[in-house]
Formats: C-alpha cells, sequence, structure tokens
C-alpha cells in the first residue's frame, strides 16, 4: 500500500441492510444470535449469509463457500455493510478466490471485522481503494457475551458506523515518542501483517500511521514479527505508531519499545483496539491523528465524495 487516499464509504442510516459473513474460523450459533441481536438493537437489518454456520475442522466451511458468502454480500446493492463474525483462521486462503473485479465493480460500502480480517483490509485496500472498520464483532465477547455487549465499545461502535456519528479518541496508556502525526491509518492484527508480507497484500507503512495489535503471543514471537516488518521494509516511512491491545502476551511492551522506537516518529500505546474489552473501532485507510499530548488516537471523518 501507498499513502494514497481510499474511499471512505458512506456511513449507515437506521433501517440500513447489513450481512453477516463468516470468511475465518466456525462461528457458535448461540454467540451469534446474541451478537445479531445487538446489531438489530442499533436500528439494523441484519440478515446471515447461508454458509455462516458451517464448519470444516478449525475453518468455518469450505475456502469456496468462505468466499461465495463474502462476495455475494459485497456485491448485492441491497447490502450497506458487511460484517465478520468472527475471526480465528481462514481469511488469507480467500485472497485468491475472490473475483475482484467483479467486487470493484460494486458500490463500495462499510466492511467491519478484526483479528483474522487483517488480510481482507489490507486486500480490499490495495484491490478495491475502500477504507474499512476495524472493530468488534458479533459472535465475539465484546457483542455476543451472555452479559451484554460492553458499553463503552457499542457506544464507540455505533458513532463509528452511524452518519452523523463522531467517535470519541481512543486514549492509550503510554507516550513512547512524544510528537505529533496526522495521516492514513492502516496496519491491524501483527500476526497476519508479518504473514503478509512477500504478497501482494503486504503492508507498506510510507505516508501511514501503522496501527499494530495481537492476542496470545508470548514477547519473543512480537519480536521476531515486528523483525520481520522491519527487514521487509513494511514499516518504511511510516509516520507514527500505535500500539492497541496486546492480551495475553506476557509484558510485550519492553520488546515493543525496543523494536519500534528506533523509528523515530510518534508512537503511542496501551490503545483498547485489538482484543480484550473493550474493544473500540478504527478506520483502516481513513486519515487518523496521533497527539501524544492527550496520548490519544482520532479517526477523521470526511465527505466520501471528496475523499480521494
Amino acid at each position: 500500500m501507498t499513502s494514497r487516499r481510499l474511499w471512505v464509504p458512506s456511513r449507515l442510516s437506521h433501517g440500513d441492510r447489513v450481512a453477516i459473513v463468516a470468511p475465518s474460523g466456525p462461528v457458535d450459533p448461540v454467540w451469534l444470535a446474541r451478537g445479531r441481536h445487538v446489531l438489530t438493537e442499533m436500528g439494523l437489518d441484519v440478515v446471515v449469509m447461508p454458509r455462516v454456520l458451517n464448519r470444516r475442522g478449525y475453518l468455518a466451511g469450505s475456502d469456496a463457500g468462505r468466499a461465495a458468502d463474502l462476495q455475494d454480500a459485497w456485491c448485492d446493492p441491497g447490502i450497506r455493510a458487511v460484517i465478520c463474525a468472527r475471526g480465528g483462521y481462514g481469511a488469507t486462503r480467500l485472497l485468491g478466490l475472490l473475483d475482484w473485479p467483479a467486487m470493484e465493480a460494486a458500490r463500495p460500502k462499510i466492511f467491519l471485522g478484526s483479528s483474522d480480517a487483517t488480510a481482507l483490509h489490507q486486500a480490499f485496500a490495495a484491490r478495491l481503494g475502500v477504507a474499512s472498520c476495524f472493530g468488534p464483532m458479533p459472535a465475539c465477547q465484546t457483542l455476543g457475551d451472555l452479559a451484554g455487549p460492553d458499553p463503552a465499545s457499542l457506544a464507540h461502535l455505533c458513532a463509528s458506523l452511524f452518519e452523523n456519528g463522531e467517535p470519541e479518541p481512543v486514549t492509550g496508556e503510554h507516550v513512547i515518542v512524544p510528537g505529533h502525526a496526522e495521516g492514513p491509518l492502516t496496519g491491524g492484527n501483527l500476526s497476519l501483517l508479518a504473514s503478509l508480507c512477500g504478497t501482494p497484500y503486504a503492508m507498506r507503512g510510507e505516508g501511514h500511521i501503522v496501527l499494530l495489535e495481537d492476542v496470545n503471543e508470548q514477547p519473543y514471537r512480537l519480536d521476531r514479527m515486528i523483525t520481520q516488518l522491519v527487514q521487509s521494509g513494511s514499516l518504511d516511512g511510516a509516520i507514527g505508531i500505535v500500539l492497541g491491545s496486546f492480551t495475553g502476551c506476557g509484558d510485550p511492551l519492553p520488546t515493543l519499545v525496543e523494536r519500534l522506537a528506533e523509528l523515530e516518529v510518534p508512537m503511542i500505546a496501551g490503545l483498547p483496539i485489538g482484543h480484550g474489552t473493550p474493544q473500540f473501532t478504527a478506520w483502516l485507510g481513513a486519515d487518523a491523528v496521533i497527539d501524544t499530548n492527550s496520548c490519544s488516537l482520532t479517526c477523521l471523518f470526511r465527505d466520501p465524495a471528496t475523499a480521494l
């Protein structure tokens, strides 16, 4: 990816139809039902694509079936957003199966997902030129928990998805390198970004603020993946670094600081973006601002007609 501006799709209105897809791991039907109810309570008309509850080992059905649901939802003119049910593994297996010209011909719309969906965020940016939402998914804890959705995460998601919404800046815990940065946001899950190195969908940090997060990875593994990004050139020219949640990763901050502070760009850490609760939403491909005075990341919204 270069620092070209991506198309920011029009945000949602109450009553809009959205589709849930399962491009990665198998989906728990109980969690899905609870998360779907949350989306309905948000005022959305929610449809579940026909293969979402399929299962094939550690995947939500066959590659061809998962790709078909995703493509059908994206190309349906009546659907205003495509939402991943959950993460897991498997999104990278779809990138060579999707009919990118057909998807490019469709009207741009919101794509929402996180974790393993990082591969799709990168591909949508590279192949479709479309910004997308990195945030909570319906069949995961933040939205689908038995106790109900996390209120702060839900409020931030609604403000990010709906027209005229103004999501609050996401505040972190640590300023690593002071400064100010403004530019398009890229990144996502560190493990996925490392796995995309050497592919057509590899992240290119030049001119971008780079968001990184992960789950259940020990510091030495984080070190290895960041080293891969550095040595592949994926972080060359980055203008800022945002470190989201690193849930179940021991004490990752010393390793992250050691490997990334040498880039000498504004860097903040400990933002609740990624895994865990609360889980706030970020628009990948849209402009964002790092303000180290408030240790915050703010996503900016512009009229889609002028977003290119």
